[in-house]
Order: structure tokens, then C-alpha cells, then sequence
């Protein structure tokens, strides 16, 4: 399925779902969900979140399928360079629910 211009499919966490498309919204989302629980103003958790997701897209650009788990270290270690509380919370989402 083609989303933002990419047709990239996530193969779910160990394969146990079904893939899904890639959509940007939803990285974006968890990326400023995650800037806020660092209680990180919305508009700067934006930027953010929206330069990160730029990275990814570009990394996602020559792939046709990824895991989620690369989706999401991709994401971290970008989100990294802007916010490395952010991109703990990131990284550690399935860990601290």
C-alpha cells in the first residue's frame, strides 16, 4: 500500500500480526507522544517529530519492506540527536507499559 509516496510494508513485532502499511502520521505521532512525556512543549515536540520522521522516510525510501523493530530504531536514533530523554521513552514504549 502507497502512503506520502512510499509503498512500504512493517512487518509487525516477530511476525505473530499481520504487516501493515507504512503510514507517516503514525510514526509522527508516537515520535511527538513520546517528546511530550518528557513534558516538552507541542510546537518544539512537533519539530521535532517532524524532522524525524523525515529521516525515516528517506531511510525507508530504497526498502520495500522493513520490521517494525528497524522502523523504530531508525526512528530512535534520530530522535536521539534532538531529545535523548525523548528517545529513551522511544525506545523503552513496550518496556514501560
Amino acid at each position: 500500500m502507497e502512503h506520502g509516496g512510499l509503498a512500504v510494508d512493517i512487518i509487525k513485532r516477530n511476525g505473530r500480526r499481520p504487516s501493515e502499511a507504512f503510514v507517516r502520521e503514525k510514526l509522527h505521532d508516537s515520535i511527538v507522544a513520546a517528546c511530550l512525556s518528557t513534558g516538552m512543549p507541542v510546537g518544539q515536540a512537533e519539530g521535532i517529530a517532524k524532522a524525524v520522521a523525515e529521516h525515516v522516510v528517506g531511510w525507508l525510501r530504497s526498502r520495500p519492506e522493513v520490521t517494525s523493530h528497524d522502523l523504530r530504531r531508525i526512528a530512535s536514533k534520530h530522535l536521539r540527536a534532538h531529545h535523548p530523554d525523548a528517545a529513551y521513552l522511544y525506545e523503552q514504549h513496550r518496556s514501560i507499559l
